[in-house]
């Protein structure tokens, strides 16, 4: 699983962005940018076997992924939650949990949900937003 991303030069600095993510980081080249994106991740999955990997796709995107992806749903869920300003039982109780362990496990990178799951858990803390899946290749 990857998460597209933009590099873009402001002033002094390169800043790269995962929107999907509500993540921003900067550098002063663009390789330092990179490197910086992969090192956010990994600080924010904070799990010893978790390594963030960077794909330069064009002069303005690229992509983040890990071969594991259970942290990478894990931290999508996680920020979109916090983005919503809901808790572990507010998203629970939208999707009919009666415990908020159930959705935290999913958080946590306990549980890898199906596509199926992912939408529902999507639509529980973040209804407003449509998230598009897009193919790429790998370089």
């Amino acid at each position: 699983m990857r998460f597209s991303g933009k590099i873009y030069k402001d002033g002094k600095f390169w800043l790269a962005e995962i929107p999907i993510l509500d993540l921003m980081t900067q550098g002063h080249t663009k390789k330092e940018a990179y490197e910086m994106v992969a090192d956010m991740l990994e600080s924010l999955v904070n799990k010893k076997d978790f390594k963030a990997e960077v794909y330069r796709k064009s002069k303005n995107s690229f992509e983040v992924g890990s071969s594991e992806p259970k942290y990478m749903i894990s931290l999508l869920l996680q920020r979109k939650r916090e983005r919503s300003g809901l808790s572990l039982s507010q998203v629970a109780y939208r999707l009919g949990a009666s415990s908020r362990n159930s959705y935290a496990r999913y958080e946590q990178g306990k549980s890898i949900p199906t596509v199926e799951r992912l939408n529902e858990l999507l639509k529980a803390v973040c209804p407003k937003s449509d998230i598009v899946i897009e193919e790429s290749n790998i370089a």
